[in-house]
């Protein structure tokens, strides 16, 4: 029997960190389903209605994929890329401001052809208008710093300014590219207390 492709095993380093203080990883090539909004997640018609896309196109694709190709696997977690016009209103946590793509890994062999197929099949079934939105993307961040933060999301802060103004500085390295998370736990069943949150930041030697 085939075993089932899980991401999470497939990068253990990448997706099941241990270190709750930032080291440097080096992340390789991955492939994602994707889809672009912005606003409060907490507060957001759009971020749920794209979640609740993005699980929907994931699990149409994982099941025409064991179906069609012999071929099954883990639906990843979700991940989440966040930024702002101003930086600044992403570190106090202005999150009206916020901007984000959502993500949820699935495996190479997962073409652009079979993502619109599941789209297709996703749109029947949950007549969601968000799945027209939903895309392949494909991400190489390569040198990153990441974390694992357990507890609030809205206790990030402190974590996230000791990078920024702590070991990034330390390390001679600046940012490069966007700030990444990836949600281990469901918030709906998890205390906030316990949740497991990796913290990844793409960055590179400062020049000079």
């Amino acid at each position: 029997m085939a075993t089932k492709y899980d991401v999470k095993r497939q990068f253990k380093k990448c997706y099941s960190p241990k270190n709750t203080d930032w080291e440097l990883v080096d992340i390789p090539e991955l492939h994602f389903l994707a889809i672009d909004g912005h606003g409060d997640p907490n507060t957001s018609v759009a971020y749920r209605h794209a979640v609740e896309a993005l699980y929907a196109v994931a699990y149409s694709a994982k099941f025409a994929s064991k179906g069609d190709l012999g071929r099954d696997f883990v639906v990843g977690p979700l991940e989440g890329l966040w930024w702002a016009d101003d930086m600044d209103d992403f570190l106090a946590r202005l999150k009206d401001n916020w901007r984000w793509r959502l993500l949820i890994s699935v495996p190479d062999w997962i073409t652009g052809g079979m993502i619109e197929d599941a789209k297709d099949t996703a749109r029947t079934k949950k007549k969601l208008p968000a799945i027209e939105d939903v895309r392949s993307e494909t991400l190489h961040e390569g040198t990153s710093v990441q974390v694992l933060h357990i507890g609030p999301y809205d206790d990030e802060t402190p974590i996230l300014t000791r990078l920024h103004h702590e070991y990034l500085p330390a390390n001679n390295l600046r940012e490069r590219g966007l700030h990444h998370e990836i949600y281990l736990s469901d918030p709906r069943r998890t205390d906030p207390a316990k949740l497991r949150t990796v913290l990844r930041q793409p960055v590179e030697a400062q020049s000079g």
